[in-house]
């Protein structure tokens, strides 16, 4: 399993930025085989975790129409910066 890691940091989020997050969420989860995608918001900071199966999948996610206007405008309008790293899971476990 592999889990890529969006970490930002915030310029100004919007209805569009909103709208824009959900449906692309559900996109990845129904149509791309993302298994799980968690994220959160404070102090002007973004993570977003998301866990996949293979590194094709993570590369057609990339390179979806939708996914990359999401990509432009986030350079353009919504981040400062940001990063992403994609790991392998090597170990996982929870209580």
């Amino acid at each position: 399993m592999y889990i890529v890691i969006f970490k930002a940091t915030i310029k100004q989020l919007d209805a569009t930025y909103s709208e824009m997050a959900q449906k692309l969420r559900n996109k990845a989860l129904t149509k791309f085989n993302c298994i799980k995608f968690e994220a959160c918001s404070e102090n002007g900071f973004e993570i977003a975790l998301s866990y996949w199966n293979c590194l094709e999948d993570i590369k057609l996610w990339q390179q979806d129409a939708e996914h990359q206007v999401a990509q432009h405008l986030g350079k353009e309008k919504w981040y400062q910066s940001f990063s992403v790293e994609i790991c392998k899971v090597e170990r996982s476990y929870s209580a």
